[in-house]
């Protein structure tokens, strides 16, 4: 017999752009590997375990009303069955080489079960509209992996050069012609140009590797600026293109009837190399931190509550170390764990798009212990699967620029980024926001040489970017590279603090140009404190990362001496200045004039110079070629008065207006999105209880940090990095738990006996 709320169901096929939740638990990360399996929502398609201790299933129905879904199990077949079947092996695709060799294949069991009727099973052929629909869901992309495709899909557009491409006439290019570069021997990363028909070896890699730039020689020397890369050819036309002209990955919509001009068929190509877009998610997983001890053994492996690895979704470590160290911390712990447990069986939102779902799932996930469990591979070495924060990766990042991609990013700025969300979540209850333990005032001393009186002025933050001492020795580092010497955690944080002289202030006391001094301090003191040391140097206008180990203190880590004391007697104030003045900060003006030389805007060299701490031009010059492609690159700076913010546009505010909310709420939510239309619908759904009216923009230091002496802190955990720039390599996270320093290399966890200290990118010290 059918169940009647089978037949009586109105169910309406998935599109191709549904998302379906098939993989695992939006509210945790049991998945349909589980003996359970998942429950996928026959209505909604949301995913949800039946654990007995959290049955998130269950619990959908009782808040949504969708009774009916199909269970879904997924097991793994038994690889050699497939590997020994003798067809060939696979061509080369994207993402990934040889897909049969590295993925199991699975197969799936399902049950149609209607919790209407107490968990009652039914067959899928019932109905034929349920066959229908679980035959879709069991076919269509899983919401993780549409996720993923949309975020790799890089947008790469053809350009003038290659819509308007004019080759010489056409020859035949024999095997020897193709067999190697035009000017050395090697025989792969060789790019053609298409314009000519010659064949160079590609870029010189920081290490040696690559090739030896002939493609770009031949570049400046003729200006062919079109090459595609040989190996990447396929039967279907597609290839990497790259433009020497435009400095960036291309589309050629003709690539073969150029290819033809030099004798080259494409339905007879193969592809046999990497792409650079493979090359790089491929560098990033090689870069690895050795999981073996001086001597050769093998670390300690870590499993249970607390220890819990997060896999890397690919150029996803940044997010992981941050998370890593982030979690280590009580407050964060108390927040969005504990506090948090009972929020989904109250929560009528979306699972995978509500905040506080995907942050207790996260939270849960890191600490319960759960999902770290130990296995034994093939070599008999323990290792667990960790998690895949997948959901919340493309919730944290939706509508951002940089982080809704899967390009790698900076550990730093995401750290910087995911305060301001959670700022913004938890705006209405600002009791209930773990980042405030972050804060802290900075005070800036200024005193004009001509007439010597002084100003001060305090702003908060919640970390700083210190910049390293650059001391060359005179023998290399042993593979014929520079080698500098060690600096002391105290050296970094006296050059933060040094003085600076500035030229061109605007003295509102002489009513001129005068030259100043300036100098920061803090005012008061977080209970973490998040430093980031910076090691980039342009070297032959090429940015690199310095080899430079930072030495830290032994025991306590004393700061009392970097605390401003304020106006001290005897020192006269500057008069306040104008309104349209107000807030403005000073800079160096040498540092501003030698960075628009450079061809950059005035806006830029001032934002570059603010997100370094002032460390100068060349540091800031790294930032600039850093954040070229930021949407905020050119916005108004934040010390600039508010009227010189850029306005919404009316009809985003209309939008809003549409939709039951205030103009003052649109516009504040607006502003609080940097004028992104579907992150403000998002912060005023978080937001109800605001009106949209401006709090007072004062803030009263004492409320911000402490400035109750002695400021002893201790190393909580700390983020390292390998590779020549933020936006490549592998990041990874040293935590401190338990009286023993934790490695978390994405979902690799082990004690360290001797942790890298001097080589972080990022310190997280805890005050003592």
């Amino acid at each position: 017999m059918v169940c009647s709320h089978i037949q009586s169901a109105s169910l309406n096929l998935p599109s191709a752009y549904t998302q379906i939740h098939k993989e695992e638990c939006t509210q945790c990360f049991d998945n349909q590997d589980g003996p359970e399996g998942i429950d996928v929502c026959l209505t909604c398609f949301n995913g949800a375990c039946l654990s007995n201790e959290r049955n998130h299933a269950l619990n959908h129905y009782q808040l949504s009303g969708h009774a009916l879904t199909v269970n879904i199990r997924r097991i793994v077949v038994n690889q050699n069955k497939r590997l020994d079947n003798g067809s060939p092996p696979q061509k080369m695709s994207k993402l990934a080489i040889d897909p049969s060799a590295e993925e199991p294949q699975y197969e799936y069991q399902t049950k149609i079960r209607c919790y209407a009727c107490e968990g009652q099973e039914a067959s899928r052929e019932s109905t034929p509209e349920l066959k229908s629909i679980v035959d879709a869901i069991l076919s269509a992309l899983s919401s993780a992996k549409q996720s993923e495709v949309k975020a790799w899909e890089e947008v790469i557009t053809p350009c003038e050069h290659t819509l308007c491409l004019s080759q010489e006439p056409p020859k035949k290019l024999e095997g020897q012609d193709l067999a190697h570069c035009a000017d050395c021997d090697l025989k792969e990363n060789l790019w053609l140009c298409l314009v000519c028909g010659n064949l160079g070896c590609g870029r010189r890699h920081y290490d040696g590797s690559g090739g030896n730039n002939h493609a770009i020689d031949h570049f400046q020397k003729t200006g062919h600026g079109v090459n595609v890369k040989m190996g990447t050819i396929t039967p279907e036309g597609t290839a990497d293109i790259y433009c020497y002209s435009c400095d960036d990955a291309r589309l050629d919509h003709d690539l073969a009837t150029h290819l033809a001009n030099w004798g080259i068929n494409v339905s007879h190509q193969l592809k046999t190399e990497k792409s650079m877009t493979e090359l790089q998610l491929e560098q990033n997983l090689k870069f690895d931190f050795s999981m073996t001890t001086e001597d050769g053994k093998q670390l300690e492996p870590k499993f249970g509550a607390g220890y819990t690895g997060l896999k890397n979704l690919g150029n996803s470590c940044y997010m992981a170390s941050v998370l890593q160290s982030i979690f280590n911390i009580e407050k964060f712990q108390n927040r969005y764990d504990n506090e948090l447990k009972d929020h989904a069986k109250m929560c009528t939102n979306e699972p995978a798009n509500c905040w506080y779902c995907q942050l207790h799932k996260l939270a849960d996930g890191i600490l319960s212990g759960r999902y770290s469990q130990p296995k034994v591979n093939d070599d008999n070495v323990q290792y667990q699967e960790g998690i895949a924060p997948g959901m919340f990766k493309a919730l944290v990042g939706k509508g951002h620029e940089e982080f809704s991609t899967m390009r790698q990013q900076d550990a730093f700025e995401f750290f910087q980024y995911f305060c301001k969300a959670i700022r913004q979540k938890e705006h209405a209850s600002s009791s209930n926001d773990p980042t405030k333990l972050f804060d802290f005032m900075i005070e800036q001393r200024l005193q004009c040489h001509k007439c010597k009186k002084v100003k001060y002025q305090k702003h908060e933050t919640s970390g700083i970017s210190v910049n390293v001492p650059a001391l060359k020795l005179k023998e290399d580092n042993g593979e014929g590279q520079e080698a500098y010497k060690s600096v002391s955690f105290y050296e970094c944080l006296d050059m933060f603090i040094a003085d600076e002289t500035v030229e061109g202030y605007d003295c509102p006391n002489c009513k001129e140009k005068t030259t100043t001094t300036r100098s920061v301090k803090f005012s008061t003191f977080p209970e973490i404190l998040v430093i980031n040391p910076r090691r980039f140097a342009f070297i032959n206008w090429v940015p690199q990362k310095l080899p430079i180990s930072i030495e830290f203190p032994q025991g306590p880590i004393e700061l009392d001496k970097y605390v401003s004391q304020g106006q001290q007697p005897g020192e006269e104030l500057l008069p306040e200045e104008s309104s349209s003045n107000t807030g403005s900060v000073a800079f160096n003006q040498d540092d501003i004039e030698q960075l628009m030389a450079m061809g950059f805007s005035e806006n830029r060299c001032k934002r570059a110079l603010l997100n370094t701490g002032h460390n100068g031009a060349e540091v800031a010059m790294n930032w600039m070629f850093e954040h070229m492609e930021d949407p905020e690159i050119d916005d108004p700076l934040p010390t600039e008065s508010s009227d010189q913010t850029e306005s919404p546009a009316e009809n985003q505010i209309l939008m809003l207006q549409d939709m039951g909310f205030t103009a003052a709420q649109a516009r504040k939510a607006l502003r609080e999105t940097n004028n992104n239309t579907e992150r403000a619908l998002d912060w005023l759904f978080s937001h109800p209880e605001d009106n949209g009216q401006d709090e007072p923009t004062t803030v009263n230091p004492q409320e911000v940090g402490s400035a109750t002496p002695p400021f002893n802190y201790q190393l909580d955990s700390f983020i390292s990095h390998k590779g020549t720039s933020v936006h490549c390599g592998h990041y990874v996270s040293h935590v401190y738990k338990n009286n023993e320093w934790v490695l978390f290399n994405d979902n690799k966890v082990a004690v360290t006996p001797d942790p890298p200290v001097g080589e972080a990118y990022l310190y997280f010290l805890r005050q003592l």
